[in-house]
């Protein structure tokens, strides 16, 4: 179909086009050019061609006091609010063109933030360590550029742009090309639900780019009954997946985006377009929406009621909407491994509404599970991660049921050997006014938490707008060759290694077979394999043994030693996971 958004390159040079509608006049300025006016085609479209090679910085002049990027950059020289950079997509050579991709059922995901890790170049020598550790795909955190030299990701404004700070196009693109190479998948996080606070001149000359009647929290909301602003977004996933050979997307929070229908429209137009190989899509969806979760749309959606459900148990706490799941969390914890979503049309009551749709006839991959990820950890006062705020022997077992659990597994960096970095919230504004408002909101956030109601103790959350906030979130993998984190790390890559030889072979029309309650932090769950195995997972995440018997043909997984043995005479020990399979059931 035709590319409305971006420069085209062409023999006699490129094409540019902008949607500016807001605008009376449009020119474009390439560097060492004199300026092109462009011409109206219609619509609030602007055309111009211009002599330019791949190389060529150019903007756009909106008004006469305002030059702007590309929104539709495929480069930037610098920072947002420079010159953008034409970019021959064609000229890169892959080494890895034959890449077919792998099924989603094979998926282990290992979630990750391009600049604490050093950016492109810094994932591409992870790789090697990633595929040995059993993680099939590499999942990004949002690259798309953003003002200043670091940012969590979630405050981009160039959708189409790989952030600068990070490598170069082709720097990326070798990054994905090694990946391949090493059988190895490349998912990214996209933001289509809003654009950041600084660098988003779409509000200046493309107003009917939002709907100003339609509020989110981070203002007026994206209006997608735009054919330009639909054309916008469907045109960004395609890039990603096309001239990037990226493997799959993670859509962010879709439930803010006001025109559901419109995702259907997107997941249809990448299937139809990109084909012969294995592309993935997956959700971020408060809405619980399981009827997105069907062949032809999304595979998957990131289960945060399986996260907000397993942390209380492992740490008992309850603030926020930990509230929600706080309370009888066996019983919540059993509805989610037999039926996905916990949440299922019943009011949530920390949103004062009903929340979901009935989810029990998915298939267990269609929910991605974890213990850890960007929010869960970033969005936490101090950043902490799991392993500082629960005992050692209960994450043994919660790793356990995790990586050998039919749901899809996800891992956050530094997980893998108990990283002791926290991971905080950081940003790089250089407008002081607004790193001000930001440090400030931030503390206001948590001024309702019991540990940060006084001033003093708010002062001590980390200023995101400090570097130093963004070096601390930095993982150290030399960590990982020192106790107790290489114990660590072996029992991530035993469990990855048996559910690679033991669980993914099973998993194509594997369906949950029920689960039940066998102690106040204990939950015994079956699951139908495909080839019609039963495998049980009993998990007793707490100090305290739970009465329940089960036994199987074979055992696959004890995180004790005996713990089998006594669950067959009917005791699951504390902090114990157990995984049996019977093929003849």
């Amino acid at each position: 179909m035709t590319t409305l958004w971006g420069p085209l390159l062409h023999a006699d040079g490129a094409r540019f086009r902008l949607w500016a509608p807001s605008s009376d006049a449009v020119s474009l300025e390439v560097e060492e050019m004199d300026p092109i006016p462009m011409r109206a085609t219609g619509d609030g479209w602007y055309e111009a061609d211009a002599p330019a090679r791949a190389g060529a910085r150019y903007r756009f002049r909106t008004s006469p006091d305002l030059l702007v990027p590309d929104p539709a950059a495929r480069a930037q020289a610098e920072d947002v609010h420079g010159a953008s950079v034409l970019v021959d997509d064609s000229a890169y050579r892959w080494r890895n063109a034959g890449w077919r991709g792998r099924p989603w059922h094979e998926t282990v995901l290992y979630e990750l933030h391009a600049g604490t890790c050093g950016g492109y170049n810094g994932i591409r020598a992870m790789l090697p360590r990633l595929r040995d550790l059993g993680v099939t795909a590499v999942e990004l955190m949002p690259i798309a550029a953003f003002p200043g030299g670091r940012n969590w990701g979630y405050d981009g404004v160039q959708p189409f742009t790989p952030d600068p700070s990070y490598g170069t196009p082709d720097e990326l693109k070798a990054m994905v090309d090694e990946a391949h190479g090493l059988g190895l998948s490349v998912f990214l996080d996209c933001v289509f639900n809003h654009f950041g606070p600084d660098g988003a001149y779409l509000h200046a000359y493309a107003k009917p780019f939002f709907d100003e009647g339609i509020h989110t929290p981070w203002g007026a909301a994206i209006d997608f009954t735009q054919p330009a602003v639909r054309a916008y977004f469907e045109e960004c996933a395609l890039m990603w997946l096309r001239d990037y050979r990226i493997d799959g997307l993670r859509l962010d929070a879709v439930h803010a985006i006001a025109d559901q229908p419109w995702l259907d429209v997107l997941a249809r137009r990448i299937r139809a377009e990109i084909t012969g190989r294995e592309v993935h899509l997956v959700l971020e969806n408060e809405g619980n929406t399981a009827s997105k979760l069907t062949p032809g749309l999304y595979d998957a959606q990131w289960n945060d009621d399986g996260h907000n459900t397993l942390h209380p148990l492992l740490t008992g706490e309850r603030e926020g909407y930990y509230e929600d799941f706080a309370d009888d969390g066996a019983r919540k914890l059993a509805r989610v491994l037999a039926e996905g979503f916990l949440f299922q049309g019943e009011e949530m009551p920390h949103l004062h509404r009903p929340r979901g749709e009935p989810s029990g006839h998915l298939p267990p991959t269609a929910f991605v599970l974890f213990l850890q990820n960007h929010d869960q950890v970033g969005n936490r006062a101090m950043g902490e991660r799991l392993d500082a705020l629960a005992p050692p022997e209960a994450m043994r077992a919660a790793n356990a049921l995790l990586l050998l659990c039919p749901q899809i597994p996800m891992l956050f960096m530094g997980e893998e050997w108990g990283a002791t970095s926290p991971f905080l919230f950081f940003t790089g504004f250089g407008d002081p006014d607004l790193a001000k408002a930001v440090r400030e909101g931030r503390r206001k956030e948590f001024a309702h938490f019991k540990a940060f109601q006084d001033e003093e103790a708010r002062e001590r959350i980390p200023d995101p707008n400090d570097p130093a906030t963004f070096e601390m979130s930095r993982p150290d993998p030399e960590e990982a060759k020192r106790p107790p984190h290489d114990a660590i790390l072996a029992h991530h890559k035993a469990l990855l290694a048996l559910r690679h030889a033991e669980i993914v072979p099973r998993l194509r029309g594997a369906m949950a077979a029920g689960a039940e309650v066998a102690g106040e932090r204990a939950v015994l769950a079956r699951w139908r394999m495909g080839d019609g195995a039963v495998l049980t997972i009993a998990t007793n995440l707490g100090a305290a043994p739970a009465q329940v018997k089960a036994e199987g043909a074979r055992l696959l997984f004890e995180s004790a030693p005996g713990a089998a043995a006594s669950l067959a005479a009917g005791t699951l020990p504390a902090h114990t996971t157990i995984a049996l399979l019977d093929p003849s059931a």
